[in-house]
């Protein structure tokens, strides 16, 4: 959903939280330039795979709280499930870090998982407590991305609150 959502619109993208890189094939399709940051992707693993398949990206070890790039560099930024794992304190210095990216009418979207009593009762039958990694709710990404990103189209993939 999050890929379909991405307008191209210009020709760089950043990917936050890129794991395995899995969606720079779509990327790749849409932006002249790919980069994309992560906290703990294995940089030369996912590096080595894709500059083995004829595109190179420009991968980043670093946090969305602090990034390592220019005001206004990107068109576009991409999150899939990144924001449900931040402390809710952090919540507004990763977008305001991203807004500071993004040029002036960029695009951010991000995809997060709706919490559902269902899945938080098969997280808990698996043994595990959802807000052991998920510690901000969809409300209050929501309402912590609209004041932070005046500037720039905000898409919330999958974030319906009801």
């Amino acid at each position: 959903m999050c890929l379909d959502e991405l307008t191209g619109g210009g020709r760089r993208v950043l990917e936050v939280g890129f794991w395995s890189g899995i969606s720079f094939f779509n990327l790749h399709e849409v932006y002249a330039e790919i980069h994309a940051i992560d906290l703990t992707a294995n940089i030369d693993e996912v590096a080595n795979f894709f500059r083995a398949r004829v595109f190179v990206t420009p991968l980043q070890q670093g946090d969305v709280r602090n990034m390592p790039y220019a005001d206004g560099y990107f068109d576009s930024v991409l999150m899939i499930s990144i924001l449900e794992h931040l402390p809710p304190e952090d919540l507004l210095q990763a977008l305001v870090e991203v807004r500071r990216v993004l040029r002036p009418g960029g695009q951010l979207v991000y995809g997060a998982p709706v919490e559902r009593p269902l899945m938080v009762t098969a997280f808990r039958l698996l043994g595990t407590n959802i807000r052991s990694q998920h510690f901000s709710t969809p409300r209050r990404r929501i309402s912590t991305a609209r004041p932070a990103s005046p500037s720039a189209e905000c898409v919330f993939a999958g974030c319906l609150v009801r």
